[in-house]
């Protein structure tokens, strides 16, 4: 059995107010379909189909989405007499995914929602994201990169995308022009990571339990944290302007990551 894929669905997304306001952040839309949607079927490609949601803000959202999710997802037929039925007109989609929605509290910091959804984690080795990010990672390199070095823990350093687009000029003439490129240098944390059980301990159930500040230092200052460097493609969703980029993306069938669509 494959590990399952742990991610924080909880936060309030306050730089992304526009949508967040009205909805959870993982449930914000690229095209018609929650980015959290799209984080999972990144991992479900590479065959991750086991999944525990750490649910917060606006939590009972995801939880109705995913209890809701044939209806949501599928055409269907209603029989309203008195024995009312529904039949699904199955398209197939997602038949194996398993997902655990744990309520890990509406202010707790990331580390302590880890721990309150330790229970949910039955393997010695488990996956763990962000609900906001998305990536072309190749999952399977990512888990035979940590398996090689017998570390507690492994981070994806990605490069992220420019704030704004790049112009390169050689002689008052464009070169280069890029919406959005990847920077050349300097890695930041892209989640994606994979842990032993061990980082268990060191989260505490504790509402104020951070999870870069506190615990990953501590990991790194032991010599327990390595890095995947991917070269790829990666981006957040921090913003409106963020999220704009996504939708145009996907809408332009540009998505990067879309791997589960990729021969």
């Amino acid at each position: 059995m494959k590990p399952k894929v742990v991610i924080f669905s909880g936060g309030m997304g306050t730089r992304l107010k526009e949508e967040t306001d009205y909805r959870p952040k993982p449930m914000v839309n690229i095209g018609d379909k929650p980015i959290l949607w799209h984080i999972m079927k990144i991992y479900s490609h590479y065959g991750y189909n086991e999944f525990v949601l750490c649910l917060g803000y606006k939590g009972e959202m995801i939880k109705k989405y995913f209890y809701d999710y044939e209806v949501l997802n599928n055409d269907f037929t209603i029989d309203l007499s008195r024995n009312k039925s529904i039949h699904i007109h199955d398209s197939g989609i997602e038949h194996d995914w398993k997902v655990t929605l744990a309520d890990t509290g509406l202010n707790t910091l990331k580390g302590g929602r880890l721990k309150r959804a330790a229970k949910y984690i039955d393997s010695d080795v488990f996956m763990l994201t962000y609900g906001d990010g998305v990536c072309d990672v190749n999952i399977d390199e990512l888990m035979k990169f940590h398996l090689s070095h017998g570390k507690i823990g492994t981070v994806t350093g990605v490069r992220p995308p420019s704030l704004f687009g790049e112009l390169v000029v050689e002689n008052g003439q464009a070169v280069l022009f890029a919406e959005k490129p990847q920077t050349s240098t300097g890695l930041i944390n892209g989640g994606f990571f994979i842990f032993n059980r061990k980082i268990l301990d060191y989260v505490t159930e504790a509402e104020d339990c951070d999870f870069e500040f506190g615990p990953l230092e501590k990991l790194a200052s032991e010599g327990e944290l390595m890095v995947f460097e991917h070269s790829g493609q990666w981006q957040c969703m921090d913003t409106y302007r963020d999220m704009e980029y996504l939708n145009k993306l996907w809408n332009s069938n540009n998505a990067f990551w879309k791997v589960w669509d990729k021969n």
